[in-house]
């Protein structure tokens, strides 16, 4: 996120009303020349964090614009790097020659986005096969072999404990016209379904509650899909005709993410969105959430709108965000630590990070898990500078775009994309 590409889209009504108002607010997670993102966020600022019984730490030092990190074991990260490369990190180290090489297109938002790991299920204990396999799902923006036309596509490889191989596709989605709005976060969920969100790439359907507009085209969803094929998952909430293009969708309405996770106790899922102007939110997602975009950006009060204005599917259903940034940071990555390694208090709360800021938030749940405790900001609405540092944990981190609890020692790790680093929180 180094410059603003929401200033160009051909949005209109609300989202361009609020543009004309703003011109340094929330950009939606432009992965983009680091030049200039040097000019806008100094990279010398010192991390830190408010808790004195924590330290800030860096980890791994030395890539090139990182979107996305996943452990395959306790000694094990492959990162990504926006230009296509898949980096290993072992033994908390930096390996030289990349992984993976993959021709992606790069401009604004897209390129290499996203990462999730799952065992592979398939290995066969009795033969000769590495048994370090594991399936790994890869989002990222290329021209298709067929057809020549951009996409952004899901890809299966197989780790085999030094290299990727053999690459299926498994699910294929629009990139145009974008160039921004491609999301890209993927991950496995509770229920071992591949879930990803894809942004609206600037598209003005019914997808984007335009009671008019072009018939659902799969921009500005959350997919769930089924790991070894990409079928749809069978009791998604829109349809069971695998035939329809409702069938793979979890949620729509989305402007733009870069956040999704599950909650590790209730299973439930969480993303965070990306406003054009105002209004960056942090949502629950339940089966069949419609979040409103372009009609009700932050709570449905502020809005000037009703449910009755949204399009709604059959299985669909609107609610308002957990929590609202007026003044948007680019919310990026969410993430529960499920460990105690850094005290009981986090255990399975909740942390985020956001692109403009290179702030790191904390938030406690509720008894319930479906909000959090905020007695600092009673409306759900972060409108002045006390709100939001009421709510800051960390900063200094240049730009999170990724947020990862380790496997094995419980610790944090955050991703920078503006300093290459990967920081690492741990116990003083």
């Amino acid at each position: 996120m180094v410059f603003r590409n929401d200033l160009i889209n051909n949005n209109t009504g609300m989202h361009m009303e609020k543009l004309n108002g703003f011109f340094t607010t929330s950009l939606t997670l432009v992965l983009a020349t680091a030049l200039l993102f040097q000019y806008q966020f100094p990279l010398a600022m010192a991390q830190s964090v408010n808790d004195q019984s924590l330290n800030v730490e860096t980890f791994v030092e030395g890539l090139n614009l990182p979107t996305s990190m996943a452990f395959l074991d306790s000694n094990n990260i492959l990162v990504l790097e926006k230009d296509g490369l898949v980096r290993l990190v072992s033994n908390g180290q930096l390996q030289p020659q990349p992984v993976l090489e993959l021709p992606v297109d790069s401009q604004s938002e897209r390129g290499l986005l996203g990462i999730a790991v799952q065992e592979d299920t398939n290995t066969n204990n009795n033969s000769n096969q590495n048994m370090d396999t594991k399936n790994v799902f890869l989002y990222y923006t290329a021209a298709d072999q067929d057809t020549d036309e951009l996409r952004n596509m899901v890809y299966k490889y197989i780790w085999n404990g030094q290299t990727l191989e053999n690459p299926t596709l498994i699910l294929s989605l629009p990139a145009i016209p974008g160039p921004n709005h491609d999301g890209g976060k993927i991950m496995i969920g509770p229920d071992d379904y591949l879930y990803g969100v894809i942004g609206d790439l600037n598209h003005d359907g019914m997808l984007q509650n335009f009671q008019d507009g072009p018939n659902p085209d799969d921009t500005g969803i959350i997919f769930r899909i089924n790991t070894t094929d990409g079928v749809p998952a069978p009791d998604n909430p829109f349809s069971t005709d695998q035939d329809d293009p409702l069938s793979k969708y979890f949620a729509y309405g989305i402007r733009n993410s870069f956040g999704l996770t599950f909650d590790p106790v209730t299973k439930t899922i969480w993303d965070t969105e990306n406003g054009p102007a105002s209004n960056d939110e942090i949502n629950i997602v339940e089966p069949g959430f419609n979040s409103g975009w372009q009609t009700i950006m932050g709570p449905i009060s502020s809005s000037g709108n009703t449910e009755e204005d949204l399009v709604s599917f059959e299985g669909s259903y609107y609610a308002d965000p957990v929590l609202t940034w007026l003044d948007p940071p680019a919310l990026a990555d969410i993430e529960f630590l499920n460990s105690t390694s850094l005290g009981e208090g986090y255990y399975n709360n909740v942390f985020v990070g956001d692109y403009n800021n290179g702030y790191l938030y904390y938030f406690e749940l509720n008894a319930n898990r479906n909000g959090f405790i905020l007695d600092n900001i009673p409306d759900l609405i972060v409108d002045n500078e006390e709100e939001q540092e009421s709510i800051v944990f960390g900063s200094g981190f240049g730009s999170i775009t990724d947020i990862v609890t380790g496997p094995d020692d419980g610790f944090l790790y955050l991703l920078s994309h503006a300093n290459g680093i990967i920081y690492r929180i741990t116990p003083a």
